[in-house]
């Protein structure tokens, strides 16, 4: 089983990154806010991975801790959450939001998700409270060793923010301060473009 890949980012999108380790590119499918602190291609990352195996096909599910690792495997052990749900969990909620709302049994704020349905957060929050309660993870973002990791933001609009910035050549810890300062100033509902102009501003 494939554990973890350290490598450079060689190419990304939307939902999957391309992770080059001496010369052998593996495609990672991986959440908005893994992506948003993997940084620019050229980048040296570590990228923890899950090897998902069906019938018909075999994929790599990247993420930015292994904190982050283990909440998917828990989502993804609850029924009707698959791996495309689970990763999209992970794009709106950090690992600290999601063990909150688990434990306080708020699953208002799961189904901030897209595809997540009240029925589904509720099932999701009551599976989960007793195990989010007993889990402990250190905080994500920021470097370690000079890797850089993914920087919890509120909701998938900070992650792609970050993710443009950076794509603007913007260094990741520079584009997460600078969104992170849009987002106090505008709030949490605040669209992708405002955000980034918002956040070009403090860059600027």
């Amino acid at each position: 089983m494939i554990a973890k890949l350290t490598g450079t980012l060689d190419d990304f999108g939307a939902d999957w990154a391309v992770i080059d380790v001496s010369g052998v590119g593996y495609l990672v499918h991986c959440s908005a806010k893994a992506l948003a602190g993997f940084g620019v291609r050229g980048d040296r990352v570590v990228v923890h991975t899950e090897l998902q195996v069906s019938e018909n096909d075999m994929r790599l599910i990247g993420f930015a801790s292994a904190g982050e690792r283990e909440w998917f495997r828990l989502l993804t052990a609850v029924q009707g959450v698959g791996s495309k749900v689970g990763l999209a969990i992970l794009s709106a909620l950090s690992v600290e939001e999601l063990q909150r709302a688990c434990a306080g049994g708020d699953a208002a704020m799961v189904a901030r998700a897209n595809g997540v349905g009240p029925k589904l957060a509720a099932r999701i929050v009551n599976e989960l409270k007793d195990k989010a309660g007993a889990l402990h993870f250190a905080p994500t973002g920021g470097v370690v060793g000079g890797v850089v990791s993914a920087i919890p933001l509120p909701g998938a609009a900070g992650a792609d923010a970050v993710s443009a910035l950076q794509n603007l050549g913007f260094k990741p810890h520079i584009a997460a301060q600078a969104v992170t300062a849009a987002l106090a100033e505008l709030g949490e509902d605040a669209e992708v473009g405002a955000l980034i102009r918002v956040a070009l501003k403090r860059v600027g």
